[in-house]
């Protein structure tokens, strides 16, 4: 488990920049693009589709005091750290955000972003709606994208074909789900996700939109209202 010290200098990701001696010149500063969702909305394939085809844009990852699930790795996954060694770094002022979601505590920190963007890398941070309005107060650059599931129907049976929570769970998840997707028009985007390979396409012009400036159209096919409907 890492230590606070460690687990803060750590959440700074390395990028070509940070080899070597050579001066870099960075073109633009890089954008976070915050991505919400719903337990059960596939938030995290689709984030990882995106970075896998973008090679410009980078998970940032974050900490957690959660147990690790299987096949996660410390540092690569997130920084699992203790409750006492995540409060500590609250108290330093370490994160960027940070919210608690069913009884554990989740949280991005400045190392994590502030070196990355600065040297124009592009971040994806997947957060609840908690971090993302946190996010929204101090990053002004950030960009908003919320994944809807199609229905909260579909949502409940993803939920259920997962097989790995109980009832109860489920009925939390669900519960939740319901209090997050009304804090879908605070997002600058909302995307449906009623197919993988559409949604993380979606989400990719979204990124190069906001690259280039040209976002007009796309604000208005993924009008966060709009969507909701």
């Amino acid at each position: 488990m890492t230590s606070p010290a460690r687990a803060a200098g750590r959440g700074r990701t390395r990028h070509p920049a940070d080899s070597g001696t050579q001066t870099h010149r960075v073109s633009r500063a890089g954008i976070p693009f915050v991505v919400s969702a719903p337990s059960g909305t596939g938030k995290t394939t689709v984030c990882r589709g995106v970075v896998a085809r973008d090679p410009e844009i980078m998970f940032s990852i974050s900490h957690t005091t959660r147990a690790p699930r299987s096949r996660e790795r410390d540092g690569t996954d997130y920084f699992f750290v203790s409750r006492g060694a995540f409060q500590e770094l609250v108290a330093q002022g370490a994160f960027l955000e940070h919210a608690e979601y069913r009884g554990n505590l989740y949280g991005t920190s400045w190392a994590a972003v502030e070196g990355p963007l600065a040297h124009g890398c592009d971040l994806l941070l997947e957060i609840d709606t908690a971090g993302a309005r946190q996010v929204r107060a101090r990053l002004p650059a950030a960009r908003l994208i919320f994944l809807l599931p199609p229905s909260l129907a579909i949502l409940e049976r993803r939920l259920r074909d997962r097989q790995t929570d109980s009832e109860q769970v489920i009925q939390q998840r669900l519960a939740i789900a319901k209090d997050e997707i009304a804090e879908a028009p605070r997002y600058d985007y909302a995307v449906v996700n009623d197919d993988l390979e559409r949604t993380i396409s979606s989400v990719l012009e979204i990124v190069r939109a906001e690259r280039s400036g040209e976002t007009a159209a796309l604000r208005a096919r993924f009008e966060p209202r709009a969507s909701l409907r």
